[in-house]
């Protein structure tokens, strides 16, 4: 009972934002209320922050504007390579649906045309191989293709330590290649472990905040998930709303 007590007011103090404003719409968001990453690549200086703008969007969940700066990112530097795996990024979202048959093609391209332009350091070239195990050609189960990425993000976690980018994506892998009915949260306990780490280190990442809101979205592991969705709400202002929604399951509202 006090477990459940417990929970009940976690989802209280979570949800209370939400239902006051859930008229809120990506729409009506703008980038600087998504929080800022540092994401350093090998394109031209003036399209490195319109890049880490679009990570950031990604990490907000806001794909379709995450796409539309990759695409004007490789409009205004041809050769970027990462521009390419950052709107193959934009097409999967990991952790709402699993692409069609067409949208798997578009990735492949953009990630061939990414392995193309020849990206000149070891770190893009790894995140640009890690995205190709996603969409690599083929009949794969939709399970089997998040696995093999999120093995090569591990692979990527562990090779780059001090990329955060890197642990982010990684920890949002292990949730995105979660089985079905992990009655022992397994990957979402690794997962948590992961961003746990890099929150403690820089807690204004608005990745690492939003990827451990989802780690802990369950009744079970709730609890854990309140310093960072109260740092989330202050990192990235606009975006919250979202990310409570998705903490805000309907024994939620009847607890």
């Amino acid at each position: 009972m006090k477990t459940f007590k417990l929970l009940s007011l976690t989802s209280l103090i979570l949800c209370v934002p939400l239902l006051a404003d859930e008229g809120h719409h990506h729409d009506e968001m703008t980038v600087q209320q998504l929080g800022t990453v540092h994401f350093p690549v090998s394109c031209a200086a003036s399209v490195q922050k319109p890049f880490e703008r679009g990570v950031a969007l990604l990490h907000s969940f806001w794909y379709e504007e995450a796409k539309k700066e990759f695409e004007q990112v490789a409009k205004d530097d041809p050769s970027c390579a990462m521009a390419h795996w950052g709107v193959a990024m934009s097409l999967w979202h990991q952790l709402w649906n699993e692409p069609d048959a067409a949208t798997l093609k578009t990735g492949r391209k953009e990630i061939k045309k990414a392995k193309s332009l020849h990206p000149e350091t070891d770190r893009e070239r790894n995140y640009i191989a890690a995205a190709d195990k996603f969409y690599a050609k083929g009949k794969h189960e939709h399970r089997a293709r998040a696995e093999a990425y999120s093995k090569a993000m591990e692979t990527m976690y562990q090779r780059y330590p001090d990329d955060r980018e890197a642990a982010a994506f990684y920890g949002l892998s292990l949730l995105a290649s979660e089985p079905e009915k992990d009655k022992d949260f397994v990957k979402r306990k690794k997962a948590g472990s992961v961003l746990e780490k890099v929150f403690a280190e820089e807690p204004d990442h608005p990745g690492v905040a939003h990827y451990l809101i989802h780690s802990y979205d369950t009744p079970q592991l709730a609890a854990l998930g309140l310093p960072a969705a109260r740092r989330y709400a202050k990192i990235a202002p606009a975006a919250p709303q979202h990310a409570l929604a998705h903490f805000c399951p309907a024994w939620a509202m009847a607890g």
